[in-house]
């Protein structure tokens, strides 16, 4: 949407341009964004436990996928899901990609750390990977202490979940050989 153009009244959703604009401009300060379905989501803070468990399973993951030289690990990266959907998961594994915001189709497995917005992340995101055919998703419930593992997408929901432990070794389920140990997501006391 230009700002030449004569819009009649009424509600409008802005587009990844739109949203991309306002970002260049400054217009959300500091604050942490993202597009969901053209609606400007401010996120949650990330606090230490979602900070730690974030790190810890970016170094896992890390691990993990030594052997796997076309994909790569992004942390917080842009995703653009459509024309006026781009979330900001916590980490992606993706098909490399080097400028710009990751397309959807390169995302092959996405995952939300999640403390303060688990429904969100159970609903509103599973739902919009799915329809959007990303392979794999997980939701990391940091007060749970659970992994919810989701694949096989169809429509907009996901066909196959496991939830799992943290400290129980996690196995993607599209990627071969990617094994995750979660012993570093138990809290320390």
């Amino acid at each position: 949407m230009t700002v030449q153009e004569r819009l009649s009244p009424g509600k409008y959703r802005l587009t990844v341009e739109d949203y991309l604009r306002l970002a260049a401009d400054g217009s959300f300060g500091d604050r942490r964004t993202e597009l969901i379905e053209g609606d400007i989501w401010i996120m949650s803070p990330a606090y230490t436990p979602h900070a730690r468990v974030q790190g810890a399973l970016a170094s896992g993951i890390g691990r993990a996928m030594a052997s796997h030289t076309d994909l790569v690990l992004l942390i917080a990266p842009s995703v653009r899901l459509s024309d006026n959907t781009m979330p900001e998961p916590d980490l992606v594994i993706a098909l490399d990609h080097r400028d710009g915001p990751l397309p959807g189709e390169k995302a092959q497995l996405v995952v939300e750390v999640s403390d303060a917005t688990l429904s969100t992340d159970l609903g509103t995101k599973a739902r919009l990977y799915a329809m959007h055919g990303v392979p794999e998703y997980w939701v990391v419930d940091v007060r749970a202490g659970v992994i919810h593992q989701m694949w096989q997408p169809a429509g907009d929901a996901y066909a196959e979940r496991r939830e799992l432990p943290f400290g129980d070794a996690v196995m993607a389920a599209t990627i071969e050989g990617v094994v995750i140990e979660t012993g570093a997501l138990l809290p320390r006391g």
